[in-house]
This record gives C-alpha cells, sequence and structure tokens, in this order.
C-alpha cells in the first residue's frame, strides 16, 4: 500500500497534524459553515485584514526586517511584526529568521533547509512535516538573540499565536453578532482559513519561485522573479532579485513591480518609524541584468545554427569586452568610494558621476543585446 512507503518514523506528529488539520478545517468546516450561516461583509473584512497583517508581519518583519537587516525599525513596528507573525504559525522569528539564513547561504545544496534540489514537495510543506530536530543551533542569529522582543517572542510564541491568530478573530466576531455563531465565523475566517492561506503563499515562495518564472539578474541558483507569486505575497515573488541582492528593502526594485512591503517600509520611514533604508546602487542592478543578458544571449547562439555577419559578432564581442571593463571598474570605484567616505575625504565623487553617465551608454547595449536575442 501506497502508505507503507510513507516514513512514518520520520514524521513530525505535532506540525505535520496542525498543517493538515487546518487545511481539512478549510476545506470541510468552512464550506459547512457557509452552507447553514451564509457568509456576510465582517466576515470578508476580518479575513482580509488578518491575512494583510500577519502576511505582512512575515514579509516585513521576519524576513526584511530580522532575517536581512534590510532597515531599522521602532519598536511598535517590531511588536506589532512579532504579535502578528506569531500569528501566522510559522514558529517564532528566531527560528524562521536562522533557517532563513541557512537558505540563502546554502541555497540548492544539502544544508539548505528547503533545498528545492529536493523536490518541489519537499521544498513546498514536506521539510516541515519531516522535520524531527526542532532544536536549532542559532549560531546565525547572535543579532538577533540581544533583541528582548525577539527573545520574548521565541519563549511564548505558541500562545501569543494562539491568542492573536485564533482567540482575537473569534472575540471579534462574537462581538459582532453577540453569537456563538459570529465566534464561530470570526475563528473559521480570520483564523483557520486565513492560516492556510497565509502559509502557504509563504511555502510558494520556496517551491514555485524556485521552479517557475525568470531569471533576469543571475543563474547562480535556482531563485526566480514571478509577477503572479508577487501579486500574494507582497512583493515576495520577485525571488531571483532577492537572492542576488538580499540586502537591498526592496523585492520589486522597478518603478511597476508589485510590492507593498517595500511601499510600507516607506511609509514608515516617513513617519519615523523605520530608517537605514538598504538600496543597492540602481548602477550595480543595472550592470547585473546586462550581464545576465549578455551571457544568455551567447548560450542562445552556441546553441542555435544560425550565422550571425562577422560585423554582428564583432559588435557582440566589443560589447561584452565592454561591459566586464566596466563592471571591474564599477566595483573598483565603489571600494574607492567607500573607504574616502569612511576616511571622511572629498574624493571620488566626480569619478562616480562620470561612471554614473557611462551606465545611460551601457543600458544601449543591453537593448542591442536583447535585440539581437529576440531575432533569433
Amino acid at each position: 500500500m501506497i502508505f507503507n512507503r510513507i516514513p512514518t518514523e520520520r514524521i513530525n506528529w505535532v506540525t505535520s497534524s496542525f498543517l493538515i488539520g487546518t487545511f481539512v478545517l478549510t476545506l470541510t468546516a468552512v464550506p459547512l459553515y457557509l452552507w447553514n450561516f451564509g457568509l456576510n461583509w465582517f466576515q470578508v473584512i476580518l479575513f482580509v485584514t488578518m491575512f494583510y497583517a500577519t502576511g505582512m508581519s512575515i514579509t516585513l518583519g521576519y524576513h526584511r526586517l530580522f532575517s536581512h537587516m534590510t532597515f531599522k525599525a521602532k519598536w511598535p513596528v517590531k511588536l506589532f511584526t512579532l504579535l502578528f507573525g506569531a500569528a501566522a504559525f510559522e514558529n517564532s522569528v528566531l527560528m524562521w529568521a536562522s533557517e532563513h539564513r541557512n537558505h540563502h547561504k546554502h541555497v540548492d545544496h544539502d544544508d539548505d533547509p528547503y533545498a528545492i534540489s529536493k523536490g518541489f514537495f519537499f521544498a513546498h510543506i514536506g521539510w516541515l512535516l519531516f522535520k524531527l530536530d526542532s532544536d536549532e543551533p542559532y549560531d546565525n542569529v547572535g543579532d538577533l538573540q540581544k533583541d528582548k522582543l525577539v527573545m520574548w517572542q521565541d519563549r511564548y510564541v505558541q500562545w501569543i499565536g494562539v491568542g492573536v491568530g485564533f482567540v482575537f478573530p473569534a472575540l471579534l466576531g462574537y462581538l459582532y453578532q453577540h453569537t456563538w455563531v459570529g465566534a464561530l465565523g470570526g475563528f473559521l475566517f480570520g483564523g483557520v482559513a486565513r492560516v492556510v492561506a497565509v502559509q502557504h503563499c509563504t511555502f510558494f515562495i520556496n517551491s514555485a519561485c524556485h521552479t517557475f518564472g525568470n531569471q533576469p539578474y543571475s543563474v547562480r541558483c535556482s531563485a526566480r522573479d514571478s509577477w503572479l507569486m508577487a501579486f500574494f505575497t507582497f512583493g515576495e515573488g520577485y525571488h531571483n532579485y532577492h537572492h542576488e541582492f538580499q540586502h537591498d528593502y526592496r523585492n520589486g526594485v522597478k518603478p511597476w513591480q508589485w510590492d507593498p512591503t517595500k511601499w510600507a517600509i516607506w511609509t514608515f520611514e516617513k513617519l519615523g518609524l523605520t530608517g537605514n533604508l538598504r538600496r543597492v546602487p540602481s548602477e550595480k542592478i543595472i550592470l547585473a541584468q546586462i550581464i545576465e543578458a549578455q551571457r544568455t544571449l551567447e548560450e542562445k547562439l552556441a546553441a542555435t545554427s544560425i550565422t550571425l555577419p562577422d560585423s554582428t559578432r564583432t559588435l557582440l564581442q566589443a560589447s561584452h569586452d565592454y561591459l566586464t571593463e566596466l563592471n571591474n571598474r564599477w566595483a573598483a570605484q565603489r571600494r574607492e568610494y567607500v573607504k574616502a567616505t569612511e576616511q571622511t575625504l572629498e574624493t571620488s565623487r566626480e569619478k562616480m558621476a562620470e561612471l554614473r553617465e557611462e551606465m545611460k551608454m551601457a543600458l544601449a547595449h543591453l537593448k542591442f543585446v536583447r535585440t539581437i536575442e529576440a531575432a533569433l
């Protein structure tokens, strides 16, 4: 039988029971509730509000603030994301950040906690179902262990999760209708169904965003950009950019890309609640795109039987040499600029301005490369 092949001795029964139990309740109890009592506007608003509060607490708090330190935040932002992040039932921020930092350090390899190389199901949820050892070494989150709020949440995360994630929406439902039906509706929609939705949106970043989408910045790992996943995950779907520039507070770096988390962080900065927002220089981002486009074109040319005119090949080689040289000069100049800044010297500013002008010229090379690629 198929169940005989399941390694039951490796199953984490507590985690598995919760993940499977909430999923089954969403597929059974929620429809039964709708059949018997219907749906009202309050339950819809409660679901959406809790989905945003807990989902953004994961993306803004757990991920970009605590895991990658892409910005600094005042205690109200920290406390909110710790409370509602616990209500997402993705464990404490200490464990979440430790595992996520290991993911970036060992992406696609055996030490990656949710490596896509072990299969889509494993990366999505299997790594949790069969994760027996919950005692993390925490040797990569020493900075977080100095934060009293983080350590408080780590001690009481399950109690906080139950209180904020289940009791709170049930109480709101009761206060709205003053009946047990209202409380049950709040529990099912603001609690159970919302937990399942938020969790699987997070899980799809580990699975779908390492399987589907494009790689405009780098192919050094399996991470991919997906505008569709970005829509459901508050901007986290631009995963190729994130893996290439993980310390940028933005994932959707282009103005037209959907990244509510980025907009929230920026807004909080204007309100004085966040600061020190880390951004990758636009020149470095453009260079990464150009170099990757050049590599893709060269790969296609090697695989095709089309023979390009000698003049075109000469232009492509000249473009490649120019970009390589520009990349090297940019890196060297950035190092000199940082060193000058640290020494409070007025130097390198003019050279940096000249390089930025050259970056505009480099964009013409990108258009040229993409024109040739489109013609193949």
